[in-house]
């Protein structure tokens, strides 16, 4: 093997690499949750992946962009299935292949493109993280996970309570949910809470939640 990046999972905490490493360094990047959110330079990467049920079709179908230049380059046997020439080789049509999310992935293509593409995708992704992180830096009751600012993710925004507040964790649960906040129980390695503002999310459900914060804040 002659190259190695580590990162940590940047959904939570923040994107860290750990440059103390005495080999060529190759960019690999697992884009499952913020692929089309935003431009990227897919030029600085050797492999981008990522599974598309988030921000591009439903769970059943992956993406891979790879360079000619790395492929093949394993030092160990590994099965056919995992051997990205095999696809390219067959056209992604070595198996049979998940036709709804494909499809589904074309449709939601042509969506953002009709919408102004990725850089209008970027521009309300930060809307909406704004409003969300805004509200979480104001109330007196919860902080981010993310440890520096310029690091927080704009597709899963990821809080809890502070401490002193932590025996409302059931409660605002409860609350939130009641108020149409479906789905906002955090990831299980944090606890807490986490609100995924995918593409598809409006602002109007994000404001929604800034809301409903405020109004759970009001009551302690």
């Amino acid at each position: 093997m002659d190259y190695l990046h580590v990162t940590t999972n940047n959904t939570i905490y923040g994107t860290e690499l750990h440059k103390d490493l005495d080999v060529p360094v190759r960019m690999i990047g697992d884009m499952s949750s913020d692929i089309f959110s935003r431009p990227v330079d897919v030029s600085k990467y050797d492999c981008i992946y990522g599974g598309a049920q988030k921000n591009l079709s439903m769970a059943g179908v992956t993406f891979i962009i790879i360079k000619d230049e790395v492929l093949g380059r394993v030092q160990r046997e590994i099965p056919t299935m995992l051997d990205y020439r095999t696809h390219i080789k067959k056209g992604s049509m070595f198996n049979t292949p998940p036709v709804v999310p494909i499809y589904t992935a074309l449709e939601n293509l042509r969506w953002i493109k009709a919408n102004g593409g990725v850089t209008a995708m970027e521009k309300l992704a930060k809307e909406r993280a704004d409003i969300v992180y805004g509200e979480i830096d104001r109330n007196k009751l919860f902080h981010g996970t993310v440890k520096n600012e310029e690091d927080r993710s704009y597709m899963n925004i990821c809080f809890v309570l502070n401490d002193e507040y932590a025996d409302l964790q059931d409660e605002f649960f409860k609350f939130a949910t009641e108020r149409g906040m479906v789905g906002i129980k955090g990831h299980r390695d944090v606890g807490g809470f986490r609100a995924s503002c995918y593409n598809a999310m409006t602002v109007e459900g994000c404001k929604a939640l800034a809301e409903t914060m405020k109004e759970f804040e009001a009551k302690h």
